[in-house]
C-alpha cells in the first residue's frame, strides 16, 4: 500500500466577523476616523454585532506519497484557508492533521522571506526552516539560482525585488530543497507564461520522477488537468468531490442547473454581456441534439450558443470561441457569422466540429463576443472556463495501431491517408 503522507480528519476553521451597522448610509473618511477615535475612547464599551463564519467545515481526505493533487473551487471556497492550515500558518478550529515529512509552501509573494536579507541569505534561511543542513543547501544552491534566473541580484535585499523576481526565487527554493510535500497557491500567476510553464514542469518532476507530493491550488483548469492525477473540489468550505482530476474538473464546471457541457444564464442572477449583447446559454451536443460532454474521435459534434442582441448597431456582433487543451494551450480560435449586423432579438449560433479533428483528452471552451466596426473592433466580454468536454480515443483496440498504446502525440488527429502508387 502506498504511504499516506497527509491525513486530514474533520478539519474546520471558524472566524468571528464584526459588523458595524451604517444603515446603508454613505460614510466619509472623516466619519471613519471619528468612529475609530470614539471606539478607542470608549474602550470597548459598545460591542459590535458579531457573526461566526466557517471558512472550512468537516474537511477530510488522505493524500499518498507521490500524488499531485489539485485543489480547486470558486472564489471563497476555502482553498487558501486549507493551504494555510496544511502549512501550519494558522491552526484549525477543530479536527486534526497528520503530516509525514517536511512541507515547503509558496502561498503568496513574500511568504517565508525576510525582506532585509539578500536572495542568497534567504535561500539558506528557508533551507534551515525546512530542517536542512548548510551542506545540503549548498549542494542544491546552484540549481536554485539557475532555475530562478536572479543570479545578478543574488546579493540584493529581496525587498528590492519585483513581484516576479520574488516568486521566481521563492518557487525555486521551495521546489529544490527536497520537501516531502510541496504546497503551491495561485501565486505562480504573478510570473510570466514561460516561467509558469517551467514551474509546472518542475512540479511534474517533483511528483512523477522524485516521488514527492504536490498540492496545487489554481483557477487554471488546464494546468490542474496537466499536472495533477487527483483533485479536491471545495465549495463553501466543504469537500464536494475528491478523485481523478478529469472527473473533478468536470464537476467544477457543474452546478444545480448547469453541467460541464451545458449552461443556462437566462434566468440567472449572474449575467455575461454588456449594453450590446448578452450570452443566454451554451451547449455541446451531438448531431441528434443530445447534450453530452464526451465524444469519440471519429464523432461529429456541435457547440450552440444562444444570445440576445440588446440594441441594433451598424456593426457585426460576432460570437468567438477558443478551444484549449488539457495543458491550457489554445488550439485554435473560431469566430464568424454570415451577416454584418443584426436587429434586436435572440439568436442561436452553431459551430460544428468535424470528425477526426481533435486529439483525445480533456478540452476547455472560452467564450467571447466581439463587435467588428468598419475600421476597428471591441471585445464585449470573455467567459473563461465556460465548458469542458472530453475526446475519447476509441482506437486503442484497433489492429492498425498494432502494439502502440497510450495517447497519440500532437494537438489534433486528422485522419489523413497516404495514397500509394507504384513508380
Amino acid at each position: 500500500m502506498d504511504e499516506i503522507v497527509l491525513k486530514v480528519e474533520g478539519v474546520g476553521k471558524k472566524y468571528i466577523i464584526s459588523h458595524e451597522n451604517h444603515a446603508g448610509s454613505y460614510t466619509a473618511l472623516r466619519d471613519v476616523i471619528s468612529n475609530k477615535a470614539k471606539s478607542i475612547l470608549k474602550r470597548g464599551s459598545k460591542q459590535l454585532p458579531k457573526e461566526e463564519f466557517w471558512a472550512l467545515r468537516d474537511v477530510s481526505f488522505e493524500i499518498r506519497k507521490g500524488d499531485a493533487v489539485g485543489i480547486i473551487g470558486r472564489n471563497g471556497a476555502g482553498k487558501s484557508t486549507l493551504l494555510k492550515i496544511l502549512s501550519r500558518i494558522t491552526e484549525p478550529t477543530k479536527g486534526r492533521i497528520e503530516i509525514n515529512g517536511r512541507v515547503a509552501s509558496l502561498l503568496e509573494v513574500g511568504t517565508g522571506f525576510h525582506p532585509e536579507l539578500t536572495g542568497r541569505e534567504n535561500i539558506f534561511l528557508n533551507g534551515a526552516i525546512l530542517g536542512m543542513s548548510r551542506l545540503e543547501i549548498r549542494r542544491k544552491f546552484d540549481e536554485i539560482v539557475e532555475f530562478s534566473g536572479v543570479e545578478k541580484f543574488l546579493d540584493t535585499p529581496v525587498k528590492r525585488y519585483s513581484s516576479g523576481m520574488y516568486v521566481r526565487l521563492a518557487f525555486a527554493v521551495a521546489a529544490h530543497l527536497e520537501p516531502e510535500i510541496l504546497v503551491v497557491d495561485e501565486v505562480l500567476a504573478v510570473g510570466d507564461a514561460e516561467f509558469q510553464k517551467k514551474c509546472l514542469g518542475k512540479m511534474e518532476d517533483v511528483s512523477k520522477k522524485e516521488g514527492r507530493t504536490v498540492l496545487f491550488v489554481s483557477h487554471n483548469m488546464g494546468a490542474v488537468a496537466s499536472l495533477c492525477n487527483n483533485a479536491i473540489l471545495l465549495n463553501r468550505g466543504e469537500v464536494e468531490g475528491f478523485g481523478p482530476a478529469s472527473s473533478i474538473i468536470k464537476s467544477y464546471f457543474s452546478s444545480s442547473s448547469n453541467s460541464a457541457y451545458s449552461f443556462d444564464l437566462k434566468h440567472s442572477a449572474v449575467k455575461h454581456g454588456d449594453d450590446i449583447v448578452e450570452l443566454l446559454s451554451g451547449q455541446l451536443h451531438d448531431s441528434a441534439g443530445n447534450a453530452k460532454g464526451t465524444y469519440k474521435i471519429d464523432e461529429e459534434f456541435n457547440l450552440t450558443l444562444k444570445y440576445k442582441i440588446k440594441k441594433s448597431i451598424s456593426a457585426s456582433v460576432v460570437p468567438n470561441i477558443q478551444i484549449l487543451n488539457a495543458q491550457g494551450e489554445c488550439l485554435f480560435v473560431c469566430n464568424g457569422q454570415d451577416v454584418q449586423s443584426l436587429p434586436e432579438g435572440e439568436y442561436a449560433a452553431k459551430c460544428t466540429f468535424p470528425q477526426n479533428f481533435l486529439n483525445d483528452g480533456l478540452h476547455f471552451v472560452v467564450i467571447a463576443f466581439i463587435t467588428y466596426y468598419s475600421t476597428n473592433y471591441e471585445h464585449n466580454f470573455v467567459l473563461k472556463n465556460a465548458m469542458a468536454f472530453e475526446i475519447i480515443d476509441k482506437l486503442h483496440d484497433n489492429p492498425l495501431r498494432y502494439n502502440y498504446v497510450g495517447p497519440m502525440p500532437g494537438y489534433i488527429r486528422p485522419n489523413l491517408m497516404f495514397k500509394v502508387s507504384k513508380i
